[in-house]
């Protein structure tokens, strides 16, 4: 494994949450830098190693937290308790409590982008801005892998098996082949590569629900925080389109496209991705 994973796992935070569940729950997360909070929030498969290269240009701007989604990364992985949106979104909420963080820009991507679009419409006291990265919204999810992967027949296949069945897609979500690296794909896939890890993707995947998107459409208007939705354009799953509706119905909203990044656009491209949000808290 990659030094740079090392490394990011090494300085990972670990907190006991409770109410979250019946039974309090262990989230792993990321805390550097200081300054005003910025929050990014990663999806499925991945977990917050996917801005391993944007947490150094954000740190000496603002304070950067980073956690794993319940089931996700180095978080909890016990079968015991619900993974969806709105589970996630609760995590998030308690994690800012448990920091003393009253207000925080949120960057979400992907199934963290439907826990941004969550926390913008139905806690905007929490949101001093909003960035929605390739989200899922609407009903353009849950991509196909990710609904076979949520079969519970794969319970029954080897972890190993499950870890190269996750990489194996990666690829499809990268416009430059050239940051498919082998320490990227090993690294997204480590948490997964266990009986555990295995069982809890699986879950992760079980959970996914287009209802909890589809129910935000007509209150997409009622998002009152700053909002910059940042899109790859090249992805193959959460289109462009889904970006341009967005940044029309939510008010006031400003569209970035990124023309050299695809789905993993935090991957594709950090430079521009983190220059935008930069740009954007300034």
């Amino acid at each position: 494994m990659a030094d740079d994973f090392d490394a990011f796992v090494a300085r990972q935070k670990k907190v006991v949450l409770d109410g979250l569940s019946y039974l309090p729950l262990e989230v792993a997360y990321t805390d550097v830098g200081e300054g005003d909070p910025v929050v990014l929030l990663h999806g499925i498969p991945t977990w917050s190693y996917l801005y391993h290269d944007v947490i150094p240009l954000l740190e000496p701007h603002c304070r950067v937290l980073a956690p794993d989604f319940l089931g996700h990364g180095y978080s909890d992985r016990r079968d015991r308790f619900d993974r969806s949106l709105r589970a996630q979104t609760r995590m998030v909420l308690r994690l800012l409590d448990e920091l003393g963080i009253e207000k925080a820009t949120i960057v979400g991507h992907d199934t963290g982008g439907g826990v941004a679009l969550i926390l913008g419409i139905e806690h905007p006291e929490r949101v001093a801005r909003l960035v929605l990265t390739n989200v899922v919204a609407y009903d353009s999810w849950p991509i196909d892998d990710m609904i076979d992967l949520g079969n519970p027949n794969w319970r029954d296949k080897p972890a190993a098996e499950v870890a190269d069945f996750v990489a194996s897609g990666l690829g499809d979500g990268l416009h430059n082949a050239e940051r498919l690296t082998p320490e990227f794909a090993r690294s997204i896939v480590a948490p997964y590569s266990d009986e555990a890890g295995k069982i809890s993707l699986i879950r992760n995947a079980s959970a996914l629900n287009t209802n909890h998107t589809t129910m935000l459409i007509d209150r997409h208007k009622d998002i009152a925080a700053p909002t910059l939705v940042l899109w790859g354009v090249h992805d193959p799953w959460q289109t462009i389109g889904d970006g341009e509706r967005l940044a029309e119905e939510i008010p006031g909203a400003r569209l970035v496209r990124l023309e050299n990044a695809s789905h993993w656009l935090q991957q594709d491209a950090p430079g521009d991705f983190a220059a935008a949000v930069r740009r954007f808290i300034a």
